[in-house]
């Protein structure tokens, strides 16, 4: 659904008089006045008029004239089937959403080159985004080999080791078509191995997490490929897993002194992304409500506290039990937005006729500003790198 649209008589009299006016002075060059040939042309005195300039392009203009699903379809990341690149090509082809995701253990969308072609498939190229962190979270280790975990990198790794298998990541990344790396964690955890967060983080000391997630994202960023860091406002300390429960983390108050640090230092380095979680936080967000789906986490801590105004994405809105026991997906998805979130993840495709559909209503019906959804777009765009006054630059 993402659109592509795009005096007679008195026009046909100008042109006419100007061909016949031309036709005389041609004739005069020619010829001279009395018929005879001119070898050579005389040198016009005449100031010459000033070439016509057409007004600059707005950014902010050019999204605004988009068609609302269009615009609508840019802020939704949607899951696709990793086997081949049909449903990809369909969804970005057919709808233009802003982003593929690609989950599961079947690889063959990497080597069959339809990822690849997604970026000519659309007039805006979507994201396409993996979960490959390293250790039980990987998405290439059948074409690219293993990736450490992020907690084996920080104990037999220096930075700058992480920073190029990072980048040689990257790369791998690239070549299967993939733009987006939903990597590296910033949690905070001392958690055992095999919890939920575990060794998916680099230590339980902020410093270090932070040292090390900006050395894999900067390796990610020095292949071209966008580090999108999670799970904001902090996984690492909270009671649940948010895939089969509610999570809830320690206060904001003990979050400022431990989670959130890694985000105080890493936000200014762009291109990158931020996941929000799906974590509830005693003096943060409301009894029961995810930050995913909180303005006091995304709009309040997030953009105005800690000074971010980058691209933020949802973690998966469809699957999670943390965010479906309170919300439909397409109720989820909306409340995301509404809360700051610039692209909703929705990891299983089937709800996104329904999530658009959600999203075209509340536009319509002014629940869903135009200005909020034009200033998301213009993020995405963004983060894709993607200029809406020169779309094919």
């Amino acid at each position: 659904m993402a659109g592509k649209r795009s005096g007679f008589t008195v026009a046909v009299v100008v042109a006419s008089a100007i061909v016949i006016g031309a036709a005389a002075v041609i004739g005069w060059w020619a010829f001279g006045d009395d018929g005879s040939s001119k070898g050579t042309a005389t040198r016009s005195t005449a100031p010459a008029s000033a070439p016509a300039t057409s007004a600059p392009c707005n950014p902010e203009s050019v999204i605004a004239s988009w068609p609302l699903e269009k615009r609508l379809a840019q802020m939704l990341m949607v899951g696709v089937d990793p086997r081949s690149g049909n449903e990809a090509e369909t969804l970005v082809g057919s709808y233009g959403v802003g982003g593929v995701f690609v989950g599961g253990d079947a690889s063959g969308i990497f080597s069959d080159g339809s990822l690849t072609r997604l970026a000519t498939t659309s007039d805006v190229p979507p994201l396409v985004a993996v979960d490959d962190e390293g250790g039980r979270v990987q998405r290439l280790d059948q074409i690219a080999g293993p990736l450490p975990s992020a907690r084996a990198m920080a104990r037999t790794m220096t930075p700058a080791q992480v920073r190029e298998l990072a980048a040689q990541r990257g790369r791998a990344l690239r070549d299967a078509g993939v733009t987006m790396d939903l990597a590296p964690v910033v949690d905070v955890s001392n958690q055992s191995n095999n919890q939920v967060i575990g060794d998916r983080s680099f230590a339980d000391d902020p410093a270090v997490v932070s040292e090390y997630a900006d050395a894999f994202a900067s390796g990610l960023r020095d292949s071209g490929v966008v580090p999108v860091f999670k799970h904001f406002p902090g996984h690492g300390h909270a009671t649940g897993d948010s895939h089969r429960q509610a999570a809830v983390t320690p206060s904001l108050a003990d979050l400022q002194a431990s989670d959130l640090i890694p985000y105080q230092r890493l936000l200014n380095t762009p291109p990158v992304g931020v996941m929000i979680g799906h974590l509830d936080v005693p003096g943060l967000t409301a009894p029961g409500e995810p930050a995913s789906v909180s303005p006091s986490a995304v709009n309040d801590l997030l953009r105005t506290r800690l000074g971010y105004q980058g691209f933020v994405m949802t973690d998966d809105l469809s699957e999670m039990v943390a965010i479906k026991q309170s919300f439909g997906v397409p109720e989820a998805a909306l409340r995301a937005l509404l809360a700051g979130d610039d692209m909703a993840l929705i990891v299983d495709s089937t709800d996104f006729p329904g999530v658009l559909g959600h999203l075209v209503e509340a536009a319509t019906t002014h629940r869903l500003d135009d200005a909020q959804i034009d200033r998301s777009v213009a993020r995405v765009l963004a983060v894709k790198a993607i200029d809406p006054c020169r779309p094919g630059a």
